[in-house]
């Protein structure tokens, strides 16, 4: 397997900075503003969608290459001084300089492309990409990092310890979370919801779009006729905001899953973004149960 250096890591991560900072190629306000509508448009919390306008007014009054210097030199303390921007919008704004994407506000769009997003880590190709989405449910950057350091990634066919070391390092380098590379993983870094408010959730969810009461938006992937059919909620339980949608993955498709599997992103106070898929379990103790997938334990002794 090739190995792709520091130099190369870092090389990498300022080609992606520059390329995203490029002339009307990237303005972080005007993204987190739309996001704040689609949030405001799709009955979403409005103190979630307040601070992203706030945010939003914050980093409209800086010009883009002095953001780009600041996430450079300080990461996310850098811009979590900055007035109403917290930790999770300042992990959004690294999230597009250091790839040019922001997952959140494509998956609000409905033109989320995860494999797209995951092909500038330095290290993964197209192939590779696609196969650890399909495999792990995984949308973002930040559940990337993380199944990196819990041994999800290494299993993946194609990765092993060695590469998934290696895009543990880049992952590191390109989301300058400001802390070192000798601390706690990203599992132990804060509290996930429990496994009954994640449950609760996605019984809420299947509910209302079965009844058809949720705003709906047109996924760009295995959708050729842009329909308008994936039901979006966004609820608050537990101190925590939730945002459910349908899986619309290749697998699921093929599985006939689309209106089974469940994917759940929460938030915490700072907008600090983590997911979990919830699924119907088809064998062993739990078979015809709902359960949230890596969490199994936790769901038998919750329907114990």
């Amino acid at each position: 397997m090739e190995r792709v250096t520091a130099a190369e890591a870092k090389a990498a991560v300022t080609t992606a900075a520059l390329s995203a900072t490029g002339s009307h190629t990237l303005d972080f306000a005007d993204r987190l503003r739309e996001a704040a509508d689609l949030l405001h448009a799709q009955g979403a919390n409005p103190y979630r969608v307040a601070a992203y306008r706030k945010a939003a007014d914050t980093i409209s009054r800086l010009p883009a290459d002095e953001i780009v210097g600041l996430v450079d030199r300080e990461g996310v303390d850098g811009l979590d001084r900055l007035p109403h921007v917290g930790r999770g919008i300042a992990t959004a704004i690294i999230e597009m300089v250091r790839t040019g994407h922001w997952s959140q506000l494509e998956r609000l769009r409905g033109t989320a492309d995860p494999v797209a997003l995951f092909t500038v880590v330095p290290g993964l190709g197209h192939r590779l990409a696609e196969r650890i989405h399909e495999e792990l449910h995984l949308d973002t950057l930040e559940g990337l990092e993380l199944a990196a350091h819990d041994g999800r990634l290494e299993n993946v066919p194609g990765v092993g310890p060695r590469r998934a070391a290696a895009i543990r390092a880049n992952l590191h380098a390109m989301l300058v979370r400001g802390r070192d590379v000798g601390m706690a993983p990203p599992a132990a870094l804060g509290p996930v919801p429990a496994v009954g408010a994640l449950l609760a959730i996605d019984r809420q969810y299947r509910e209302q779009a079965a009844a058809g009461t949720l705003p709906t938006i047109a996924p760009i992937r295995f959708n050729p006729a842009q329909e308008a059919w994936l039901p979006v909620l966004h609820a608050e339980r537990d101190g925590w905001q939730f945002t459910a949608l349908f899986s619309n993955t290749a697998q699921a498709h093929q599985l006939k899953r689309t209106r089974d599997w469940v994917r759940i992103f929460h938030y915490d106070s700072e907008n600090s973004e983590g997911q979990h898929t919830v699924v119907t379990e088809t064998h062993g103790p739990l078979a015809g149960r709902r359960v949230v997938r890596g969490r199994e334990t936790e769901c038998r002794a919750h329907y114990a």
